[in-house]
């Protein structure tokens, strides 16, 4: 007897060790759960606590006239909570409402309920980007359907159909962008992706506003937490305004239209861009998200006339002619130049056995008359006295005298301007000549690159430099960084604008007097006539860029009035011949729209003659 109690007692410890033991490694899992596992923390407090995002409105864009450039379009998100469904619920009406088939509505109401991205209690994301009219027709039935609701967010749309490669388009979100954002970004949000849109996001975006709300275990509303003093509200994005005229905008989109290639007019004493084209170019509201975006985007992408290259910041071109002032500037400062000085030309330039052809015919001239001639023998001269000032065997020398000046000039380097993808188009140096010559043993000489004189050698420009270099060239020695936004507009309409500096270039006001006296002889009283306007002294210089590949293509710069000048343009249309063909007289109706608001009955053929030419269609 007394060894059976034993035994029993003994049984009872070993029981009662066991029961410790497990409840031991009970509570050390609830603690690990509690405590270690983050994805049993995410739903314990998903199931109590909900965080509500509220999005805010993009910062609107307006031209330099207060229009607006961009718009903010509702739509809807439509949420659910797993466990509030109803499963007797009118599916087929439901479906009806949403323009939905069974399938997409099995699809997107079965998740993978273990991953802690969802629970059952908490809002989920059903359909993305509900249009306001199926948002309207389905809210009224919406009390059919618990467990289901709307969450409000805004996209873009352009109540315009230009200034795309200005603009740019906005885009959802990846991981890459989610994980460096640092907080800023979810999934399913969306961002600046291109254009003004992608460089000015900090400021357009805005910031979510946060709403903490109690739910039940059933994930049913309880109230908000702490009665709302933990909520902050959305803040809207920063409103912009920018520098472009939309209305001139427009127009040299209509002129450049069924063309390749670009415009930009620049306001001289500020750096504000008025104009920037790129032709073929697209209706921003292809690329809205609401849209069918993906397939348009396809197309364009598809396109062999590429409509989403900015030819404005990221085509490099031969400058053609329009480089002669500049040459002529740098060769007076250099004191290469008076003047004064007179240089023949025998109808061609001649060194041995080379020739280099002239249009000009031949004569004796001073540099006015080279300019507004377009002398190529006057430049290949003075092109080739300033590499050789260290002699002949030297002209790395020069080149670098050359290249200083170039770059004070803002080339071979981005301008800077506000947007994404600008080039810098090439200013070739000796490494560069010593590469090019390799087979030579690195030598070369000035007579190898006698083609920069007159800009149809290595040298190659953005079109924004170009109008750039004759903003400078208006200035009489200087320029404003280009941009497109001026400032930020607060609520109140007041402008808060942006600082830009003044940089200057190292040459005497006084050579810039005989260049532009000389511009403004090429258009009156010669190859620039197609922009001369009656009644305002406009300055500029034709260019015609040699193209080995077809026609060559029609290059003209120019500012407007000589004094005081109110726009600086260059324009570069691809494959359309002399410059005086299709540049000059785009570039004067540009002028002529800008300062005087409408073309002059004179002119209205030459207008006409521009709006109807279809050079795409030449083969």
């Amino acid at each position: 007897m007394a060894k059976e109690i034993k035994d029993g007692k003994q049984r009872l410890n070993q029981i009662l060790l066991l029961v410790g033991l497990a409840t031991l490694i009970l509570i050390f899992k609830l603690g690990q759960l509690q405590l270690a596992d983050s994805e049993f923390i995410e739903k314990a407090r998903n199931s109590a606590i909900y965080k509500n995002v509220t999005y805010p409105s993009r910062g609107l864009i307006y031209d330099r006239n207060r229009q607006l450039l961009t718009l903010n379009d509702p739509i809807y998100d439509l949420m659910f909570t797993y466990n509030l469904l109803d499963r007797n619920m009118d599916t087929l009406k439901f479906c009806k409402l949403l323009g939905i088939d069974i399938e997409y509505f099995k699809n997107n109401i079965e998740k993978d309920w273990s991953h802690v991205r969802f629970s059952r209690h908490v809002p989920t994301a059903f359909m993305r980007m509900i249009p306001p009219e199926t948002f309207t027709a389905f809210q009224e039935h919406l009390h059919q359907f618990p467990g289901f609701e709307f969450r409000l967010r805004n996209i873009r749309s352009y109540p315009h159909s230009h200034a795309a490669h200005i603009l740019g388009y906005i885009s959802e979100v990846n991981r890459d962008i989610i994980e460096r954002s640092g907080g800023i970004y979810a999934a399913g949000d969306y961002y600046g992706a291109s254009g003004i849109e992608r460089i000015y996001e900090p400021v357009l975006r805005g910031e979510k506003g946060n709403e903490f709300v109690l739910r039940d275990n059933l994930g049913r509303y309880v109230g908000p937490l702490s009665e709302g003093l933990l909520d902050s509200p959305a803040v809207s994005g920063t409103n912009l305004i920018a520098t472009i005229d939309l209305d001139l905008q427009a127009y040299a989109e209509k002129l450049l239209k069924n063309k390749k290639g670009s415009i930009v007019a620049i306001e001289p004493a500020t750096g504000e861009v008025l104009v920037m084209v790129s032709s073929p170019g697209y209706d921003p509201n292809k690329l809205a998200i609401n849209r069918g975006r993906s397939h348009a985007f396809t197309q364009l992408v598809r396109d062999s006339l590429n409509p989403l290259f900015n030819r404005g910041i990221q085509a490099k071109y031969p400058p053609g002619s329009i480089f002669k002032p500049i040459l002529a500037l740098i060769a007076l400062q250099e004191e290469i130049l008076t003047a004064r000085r007179q240089i023949t030309c025998q109808g061609a330039y001649y060194y041995r056995q080379s020739r280099w052809g002239c249009t000009a015919g031949a004569g004796t001239r001073n540099v006015t008359r080279a300019i507004q001639r377009s002398c190529n023998s006057f430049f290949y001269q003075i092109y080739r006295e300033i590499l050789e000032k260290e002699g002949f065997n030297r002209p790395e020398k020069g080149l670098a005298v050359i290249n200083e000046y170039l770059h004070q000039f803002g080339l071979g380097a981005p301008t800077g301007i506000d947007l994404p993808g600008e080039t810098k188009g090439r200013v070739p140096n000796n490494e560069f000549y010593r590469r090019m010559y390799a087979s030579e043993g690195g030598r070369w000489y000035s007579t190898y690159t006698l083609s920069n004189a007159i800009g149809q050698g290595e040298l190659e420009l953005t079109t924004l430099q170009m109008a750039n270099l004759v903003s400078i060239i208006a200035n009489r020695g200087f320029f404003v960084q280009p941009h497109l936004i001026r400032g930020e507009m607060s609520p109140n309409g007041n402008i808060q604008a942006y600082t830009r500096n003044k940089h200057f270039v190292p040459i005497d006001q006084e050579h810039f007097e005989v260049v532009i006296d000389a511009m403004e002889l090429a258009v009156y009283e010669s190859s620039g006539r197609m922009a001369a306007l009656p009644g305002l002294s406009v300055c500029g210089k034709t260019g015609t860029s040699e193209n080995p590949h077809g026609d060559n293509h029609s290059v003209f710069f120019a500012f407007a009035p000589k004094e005081n000048p109110q726009i600086a343009i260059a324009v570069y249309v691809e494959n359309a011949g002399w410059g005086s063909a299709f540049a000059a007289p785009i570039a004067g109706l540009v002028i002529e729209k800008y300062l005087n608001k409408e073309i002059s009955r004179q002119r209205q053929w030459i207008e006409n003659r521009m709006l109807e030419a279809d050079l795409l269609m030449i083969p």
